[in-house]
């Protein structure tokens, strides 16, 4: 799998894949091209755990030759130029398919590779925003919408969206011999990520805003509460059951029967919010979360990794860095993704595997040695 990207998207689709074991090569310019490429924190995307890295010059008739003769021999081409670059480059999937009929290219970008805002530039806010997420996340006090907490767009409606039409692309090409164009819009995947609230609204013509149903804020049983040490609780009392027993063990157990009643939403938020700040978040959660009360603390991410229930889940790892040592990092955790045991060696980013891929394709020794002397390859 050849993965064009830096970060983004496309990035998270190849980290996700190098963790099923798919083998990755992140393809990226020789230094005397003159790209300056955006260089991702070392220990971002699990610091490219398991992949390799090849260099070449894309601008240059050698090095394209010498990217070609790769892609001839590999399952995926994951790109995330805007659209039509790899076609003007003369690397697109019509030139990469002519060597590799069974080829599945994955073109992922921000829009789509076609309509009237394929060219924008964009980040993971902008296509939240054009998708409705933004809009269905309830302002701020300063009336707009808050930031996310993490890059939806990009881990989600992008990463997740190509690395599933990657793997179902290949299952289809198990059948049929045929490789696949795969045309990955974020802003698409960002719709399907909404399609509840999209779909109700076009099913029906409603008027669908934050706080038009349970679960976007409109009753008191779904909301985020603060404690009395200024931390919060996560309350998904939803069913009548959950909720009954939530407002038993806060002591007003008498207004369980209000839940869905839309009058009685002020009065029920104040009772709640008064309980929950008599007490600490933690204590909150020692006498609820295991009481049918669907209520789980508001963990911050410098606690997630120390969480009993993530610690017996064995989801933190330890790896080794060239440049910066051992660390600890998240391991493979999806589910199916083997665990490695012991320290994982991350791979040196100031080495490549260039020469050793090329003849591993087939390409001669002479060859490669000619395109490594011209700098076309490093």
């Amino acid at each position: 799998m050849l993965d064009l990207s830096t970060v983004g998207p496309a990035a998270r689709c190849t980290h996700l894949l190098a963790g099923y074991g798919a083998s990755v090569v992140k393809v990226g310019p020789v230094p005397a091209a003159g790209a300056a490429p955006i260089v991702p924190p070392f220990f971002s995307y699990s610091g490219h755990r398991g992949m390799r890295r090849a260099l070449f010059d894309l601008k240059d008739a050698q090095g394209k030759e010498a990217f070609l003769a790769l892609a001839a021999v590999s399952d995926v081409v994951v790109e995330s130029f805007r659209p039509g670059v790899m076609d003007r480059l003369g690397l697109g999937y019509d030139a990469v398919t002519a060597r590799n009929a069974g080829i599945v290219f994955c073109s992922t970008s921000g829009y789509g590779q076609d309509g009237p805002h394929s060219q924008w530039a964009g980040h993971d806010i902008d296509y939240l925003a054009v998708g409705g997420y933004l809009g269905m996340s309830g302002p701020g006090e300063d009336g707009v919408p808050p930031l996310p907490g993490a890059t939806i767009a990009d881990a989600a409606a992008g990463g997740m969206h190509a690395a599933l039409a990657i793997t179902a692309a290949l299952a289809g090409r198990g059948s049929s011999g045929q490789g696949a164009y795969l045309d990955v819009s974020v802003a698409d995947g960002v719709l399907w990520l909404m399609s509840l609230a999209i779909d109700e609204q076009l099913a029906l013509g409603r008027d669908v805003r934050p706080g038009h149903d349970v679960l976007s804020g409109r009753y008191a049983c779904y909301a985020v509460y603060g404690t009395k040490d200024g931390r919060s609780v996560a309350v998904g009392a939803i069913e009548g059951k959950f909720f009954a027993n939530l407002c038993d063990a806060l002591g007003c157990g008498e207004l369980a029967a209000l839940q869905y009643d839309d009058g009685a939403q002020p009065r029920l938020r104040r009772a709640l919010a008064d309980a929950f700040g008599r007490r600490t978040r933690d204590e909150w959660v020692g006498v609820l979360a295991g009481a049918d009360t669907c209520v789980a603390p508001v963990l911050e991410v410098g606690e997630v990794a120390s969480d009993p229930q993530f610690s017996a889940r064995r989801v933190v790892g330890a790896a080794s860095h060239p440049q910066h040592g051992e660390l600890r990092q998240l391991a493979p955790l999806l589910a199916g993704m083997p665990r490695p045991e012991g320290i994982v060696a991350l791979p040196d980013p100031a080495q490549s595997d260039t020469e050793h891929l090329l003849k591993e394709a087939g390409v001669d020794g002479e060859t490669v040695a000619r395109w490594m002397a011209q700098g076309v390859v490093a």
